[in-house]
């Protein structure tokens, strides 16, 4: 058997959990937008609590969430904490290994004025306001709200096993069902690891306790989070086998781009060269961010080897240095240091007319000593760890760390730039085979350093990911880089490699190549090259101004069904085989304007619902006048009805109280048809630019010995048709182009200039929900006679494994060819259209459909 988590592979339990839905209580309760690998994990849990399946694990769930440094676990653990608090669950018992990620935690989930704040303003679920309660023991949990149980593992176990005043106690577990939320869990299997056999669940040990916690209540569940999990341990395995419902690694976060890219500086510099040179570059980061209005302060993290007496002594010769600094030590680094990206800096320093001297003052200012931490001992951690936790926000004055082990878990910083080696040679414990224990610390160290700086500088761009792996040459790239500072060792570089390899944070340079993707010097000289124009569009934001009415919002007009309480009943017995016909008062329905309801409990209604607010409501229908207007016209409320369900008795004693419940269930379900359809985002009208701004030579990487290694030359290098000298594209896309050479006699008989580019990532179309698509390839002709219009085509190869994922791109595709839009620029004129996916097994109908719309609109 498979881990539960490849349930998913099959392709009905993943059509079947495509079709679940986020419920809104969770994405409106999130301040931070949800990336796709966070929502799949909501939905992987909802789809196991609502579904049978043969895998479906047995209660009391256990399940496990093994998700990479820096992937949002935190997110993930709120959003869920909201999902169960909606389904019956009340409190919550949140543990880990460390005192210092409790803080970190606490601050996450309580502190609304914290910079990393996990909820918005006003928790909101099912229409009532829920508080988040930090409490002692589930003996003062509030039936009401969310309470929350914050300890470590080690005083958990303490405190279960030796009772004690005010402390949790196993019988709090019986009486109350509870989730339990482990952090970094890999800690919780210590007995697994060393390969107990788990019998007696009296044995003590915090995972005999927690596993004691879980049974003591069928409706418990506990879910556990941790970027590391032990998959080469069959013991490891055969615990958690049924229980990793997610499986989100640090290789396809980097894959994904949500994390920067490392690179290793190795250089014969003694340790305050090196120091030195990483000065350099947070300066260059710093002012090269500055001049592109970004706003980032980068840090530097000093790491000893061993001992925190050592990592103290760094700290006092970087003090020492800083006092001293001067022209000639940044001039020093400008003569003697052959890192290509180290040159650049100083190019950018001359560019913008930075002296040495002017570089040593900005470096002397920054590093300043108040400007520095330490966080080795416990103490010192825990006294600043707010401190390191919110190392991005402006308030924040710190720039420089120094640590030994201290923050190689738990640690949350987005902008940590530089990590500096300060220590020389192979650390002890490794072999040709075996990475040794420091360099795997690390490996993780850096890992944790490789978190997104999320910064934006055009509009539609991601954020939070990777911008510009394909611009090697983009200045900006240094902004998506952690470059780890050491001396040149090739044995220990060799081990390091390995080890960041291993952890799939890093490249194996031996497995990747760097391809050239030049246009063809022919094409270059064609008029269309010149001339001609590429038409697409961009991200903006979501105007509202044409919104008039809820059905603009796809808002039905369908009757909402109250059902009215009452004592209608039966009695049977067990073993009764027929129940007896018992004369009941028959329900009736009955349907009631929502104007005709008493105004003062609609505006009550409407007044304890933030969706409801005028300012929120004014944004959705900017033309309402007033509350009263929204309640009165008959584009909004005024034409809705409410259908009652009840006895005749109960219908002709309708109360205040029942309206109120009616008219909360009727906004609710408005407010959830608003917000399926809501975006922040749409595509703009088209826009232009001339081809030659636009597609450009390149160069690329891609895996040694891959399918797209392969450059498809011996077919695409003499055809005028396509513009590229190579294809390092997907199998599919390799087949697309097959395709395309035997059908071009075809299309050459109706149109000329006819050329089939690559979308290098290039260009972007958004949908009309914000969604940003790049099509792979666009295919460009124009009619020999007519009308004389240029045909852009979007086209798309798809392999089957990715159909279903992506529809919503196909169906973009498909509502470009159905608008048929013509763009007159100048003196030419442009067709827009697409077409469904290119997939090498339905290679004919994708032929016809192709040569269908080019003649659709030849017509």
């Amino acid at each position: 058997m498979g881990f539960l988590y490849s349930i998913f592979d099959n392709p009905f339990a993943r059509k079947a959990l495509e079709q679940v839905e986020l419920p809104n209580y969770i994405s409106d309760n999130i301040k931070y937008s949800i990336r796709p690998y966070q929502e799949e994990a909501f939905k992987r849990y909802i789809y196991l609590d609502k579904e049978d399946f043969e895998e479906k694990p047995n209660k009391p769930y256990h399940l496990l969430y093994n998700m990479a440094t820096g992937s949002g676990k935190t997110l993930v653990m709120a959003g869920l904490m909201i999902y169960l608090f909606e389904k019956g669950y009340r409190n919550f018992l949140f543990f880990v290994n460390s005192n210092n990620i409790i803080t970190k935690t606490k601050d996450n989930f309580l502190n609304s004025q914290a910079s990393k704040y996990l909820f918005t303003d006003k928790i909101v679920v099912d229409g009532k306001d829920v508080l988040i309660k930090d409490v002692s023991n589930f003996e003062e949990a509030d039936k009401d709200n969310i309470n929350i149980h914050f300890t470590t593992i080690h005083k958990l176990h303490s405190d279960l096993n030796n009772t004690k005043e005010d402390s949790v106690t196993y019988e709090d577990f019986q009486s109350r069902k509870i989730v339990l939320i482990a952090d970094e869990a890999h800690h919780l299997s210590s007995t697994t690891k060393t390969k107990q056999k788990v019998i007696d669940e009296f044995v003590p040990s915090w995972e005999n306790t927690v596993t004691k916690i879980l049974k003591q209540n069928l409706e418990n569940i506990l879910l556990e989070f941790t970027a590391t999990l032990d998959y080469e341990s069959r013991e490891i395995t055969e615990k958690y086998q049924n229980k990793v419902i997610h499986k989100y690694d640090l290789a396809q976060f980097r894959i994904d781009k949500y994390s920067k890219e490392i690179n290793l500086i190795r250089s014969l510099y003694d340790e305050k060269e090196r120091i030195i040179q990483a000065l350099i570059l947070n300066l260059y980061r710093q002012e090269l961010a500055t001049s592109r209005n970004i706003n980032l302060k980068p840090v530097i993290l000093f790491k000893a080897k061993k001992t925190i007496k050592e990592s103290e002594q760094n700290k006092e010769n970087f003090h020492n240095l800083i006092d001293g600094f001067s022209a000639e030590l940044v001039e020093n680094i400008r003569k003697t240091s052959t890192v290509a990206i180290v040159q650049k800096a100083f190019d950018f320093f001359k560019a913008v007319k930075l002296s040495s001297n002017e570089i040593a003052k900005r470096i002397k200012s920054n590093f300043k000593e108040e400007n520095c931490i330490s966080a080795n001992n416990d103490k010192e951690a825990e006294l600043n760890q707010i401190r390191l936790n919110t190392l991005e926000d402006e308030n924040n004055p710190i720039r420089a760390v120094f640590a030994v082990q201290k923050l190689n878990e738990g640690w949350d910083v987005l902008n940590l730039f530089d990590i500096v080696r300060l220590y020389e040679g192979q650390n002890t414990g490794g072999s040709n085979t075996k990475i040794g224990k420091t360099t795997l610390s690390e490996a993780q160290l850096i890992g944790r350093g490789a978190r997104y700086f999320p910064f934006e500088l055009e509009e539609g761009q991601e954020m939070y990911k990777r911008k510009y792996d394909d611009e090697p040459s983009n200045d900006l790239k240094v902004l998506e880089e952690l470059y780890y500072h050491t001396k040149e060792d090739n044995r220990y570089i060799s081990e390091l490699k390995k080890a960041l390899v291993e952890t799939g944070i890093y490249e194996d340079e031996d497995k990747i190549e760097t391809k050239q993707l030049s246009l063809k010097i022919d094409f270059k000289k064609t008029d269309f090259y010149k001339t001609g124009k590429v038409i697409f569009n961009k991200k903006v934001e979501k105007s509202y101004d044409n919104v008039k009415s809820f059905s603009d919002l796809g808002v039905s007009k369908r009757n909402i069904v109250f059902t009215l309480s009452s004592g209608i009943g039966i009695m049977s017995g067990v073993f009764v085989k027929e129940e007896k016909e018992v004369k009941t008062e028959k329900v009736e329905q009955k349907d009631i304007k929502v104007c005709d309801i008493p105004n003062h409990i609609l505006r009550y209604a409407l007044s304890q619902n933030p969706f409801y607010y005028f300012d929120s409501l004014e944004r959705y229908f900017p033309n309402i006048e007033s509350l009263s207007n929204f309640i009165e016209n008959k584009d909004y409320l005024g034409s809705l009805e409410i259908t009652f369900n009840g006895t005749k008795t109960r219908l002709n004693e309708i109360s205040n109280y029942d309206y109120l419940l009616a008219i909360q269930k009727l906004l609710q379900t408005i407010e959830s048809e608003i917000k399926s359809n809501l975006t922040e985002y749409e595509g703009s009208e088209y826009i232009n630019k001339f081809v030659h701004e636009v597609f450009k030579d390149k160069e690329i990487k891609v895996y040694k010995d891959s399918e797209r290694a392969d450059g498809q030359e011996d077919l695409v290098a003499n055809e005028p048709w396509y513009v590229y000298n190579a294809n390092y594209g997907t199998s599919e896309e390799k087949e697309f182009v097959k395709m395309f050479a035997r059908r071009f006699e075809n299309l050459e008989k109706s149109f000329e200039n006819i050329y089939l580019i690559r979308n290098e990532r290039e260009i972007k179309i958004i949908d009309k929900l914000g969604r940003a698509f790049e099509p792979d390839f666009v295919l460009f002709c124009k009619q020999k006679t007519g009308k004389e219009l240029t045909y852009q085509v979007f086209i798309e190869p798809k392999g089957n494994h990715l159909k279903a994922h992506d529809k919503w791109k196909e169906d973009f595709l498909k509502e470009i060819r159905a608008d048929k839009k013509t763009i007159e620029i100048d003196s030419d004129k442009y067709l827009i259209t697409g077409v469904p996916f290119y997939n090498n097994e339905n290679e004919n109908e994708f032929k016809e459909t192709l040569e269908n719309t080019l003649n659709e609109a030849n017509a």
